[in-house]
């Protein structure tokens, strides 16, 4: 584990107060968890350790992809936010093996023609599997350069076929404490939860990851689905999702039912709207020293800009 000096800690990286308070009772629910073991079966996603690298065949490349350096395997998987195993950035890949990524689940409800129960093997198989090279920040102030694997949420989205009162889609991650240490605290209100407009959801660069760098994604980064949504902060893609809903109302989501004034709905990156307790002018990109400028959007703003038009973003922030 990396331990910083004083000199080199970052003002975004500091953990917020009322976290700190909370980790107390936080470190003593994780160092008592009791490790869950077992799956049935053999399939493409299994019951991986939080360090596990199974590789995934019949991967193809997505024209999405940005031409930029990638960050290596080693950051992406050790420097998470994944507050159901830990509010530090290296308890996930530490504590996450407890997840037990199979049997898993995703329960497709709400206002549209086709609910469904899908089993992650039959949900994966909806469209070929892509490799999506994407830029990805983080409210905080860091970021970094992702070669995801998934496929499109609209593939999803077309089979449920959405009834005119589909507005938004509600997900929601797995609340099982003995498998996620972590939501025996009471550092956020569980499970967690996050929306996106419709046409958000249907949006081409809106993908389902289920791997990256070619390989099963591991549990500490949100095994064995996560939402990627690559123009807004990182919080908004949630991890282990084990159901999708259609609604006709604006979903609350987890970050903004803590904190309405620094985690609106929308969560796009946006270097004009400064978080309360930082600026979002610049971002560090991991595994570098130096500063970059924050793109608007992410460096989006072609693709998704149009979605927000005549929309005050700093009041939709």
């Amino acid at each position: 584990m990396l331990i910083k000096t004083p000199a080199d800690i970052q003002p975004s990286e500091i953990t917020d107060k009322r976290l700190y308070l909370n980790r107390r009772a936080f470190l003593t629910t994780i160092s008592t968890a009791a490790v869950a073991a077992g799956f049935a079966g053999s399939s493409l996603l299994t019951a991986n350790p939080a360090h596990a690298a199974v590789k995934l065949n019949g991967v193809r490349k997505s024209a999405f992809s940005i031409n930029e350096k990638q960050t290596p395997y080693k950051h992406i998987t050790n420097y998470n936010n994944f507050y159901e195993f830990g509010t530090d950035k290296y308890s996930p890949a530490e504590s996450a093996h407890t997840l037990i990524t199979r049997p898993w689940t995703v329960k497709v409800e709400g206002e549209i023609k086709r609910p469904k129960v899908y089993d992650i093997d039959e949900l994966i198989k909806l469209s070929p599997l892509e490799e999506r090279i994407y830029r990805m920040r983080c409210v905080e102030g860091w970021s970094m350069v992702i070669p995801w694997v998934g496929f499109p949420l609209a593939e999803i989205i077309k089979r449920a076929e959405p009834t005119g009162n589909a507005k938004y889609v509600e997900f929601v991650t797995l609340h099982d404490p003995k498998q996620m240490p972590g939501q025996d605290s009471n550092v956020l209100n569980w499970p967690y939860i996050e929306g996106l407009r419709l046409d958000e959801a249907l949006h081409p660069l809106t993908i389902l990851a289920v791997g990256l760098y070619d390989e099963v994604l591991p549990n500490q980064d949100g095994a064995p689905l996560r939402l990627v949504v690559p123009w807004k902060y990182g919080f908004k893609s949630i991890k282990s999702i084990v159901r999708m809903r259609f609604v006709e109302k604006q979903p609350v989501s987890t970050w903004t039912k803590a904190a309405a004034n620094e985690y609106g709905f929308y969560s796009n990156v946006n270097p004009k709207v400064d978080h309360p307790r930082w600026s979002q002018a610049k971002e560090r990109r991991i595994g570098e020293i130096m500063k970059r400028d924050t793109l608007m959007f992410n460096g989006y703003a072609d693709q998704v800009a149009h979605l927000y038009k005549n929309m005050d973003l700093k009041k939709y922030f």
